[in-house]
């Protein structure tokens, strides 16, 4: 398997370091990387069905053409996509990564947070 995949917001500053930590954490050489304005938000509430059936477009690409082997969902400090402090944006990540599990059994999904030095770090998600 050569393929992890992250759902991560649009926003730059957090591209590099969440790529770094996918490449590391799965020891895979390539990363399918989803964009979105604060996706784990469009996860979490569902209420955007537009941008909710693109996200999982996208999974569904990368589960089965690229066989991925393990789901990150991100959120991150200063989001302008999904305003929240760190606790509000675990929230919406612990929700999204439960909804992707129930859509996607089979998966090992996990949840990340970037902070303001951009330092990324997996959240407990029961």
């Amino acid at each position: 398997m050569n393929f992890c995949t992250v759902i991560n917001c649009m926003d730059g500053r957090v591209q590099r370091s969440v790529l770094a930590y996918m490449l590391d954490r799965y020891g895979v050489p390539y990363v399918d990387t989803i964009t979105a304005p604060g996706p784990n938000g469009i996860l979490a509430r569902r209420e955007d069905e537009t941008a909710l059936a693109s996200i999982l477009r996208c999974v569904d690409v990368s589960i089965h053409k690229h066989h991925t082997v393990g789901i990150a969902v991100v959120g991150h400090y200063d989001c302008a996509g999904n305003p929240g402090d760190k606790d509000y944006q675990n929230a919406d990540t612990r929700s999204a990564v439960r909804y992707l599990r129930s859509m996607y059994p089979e998966q090992k999904i996990v949840g990340l947070w970037v902070d303001d030095t951009w330092t990324v770090e997996e959240i407990e998600v029961p």
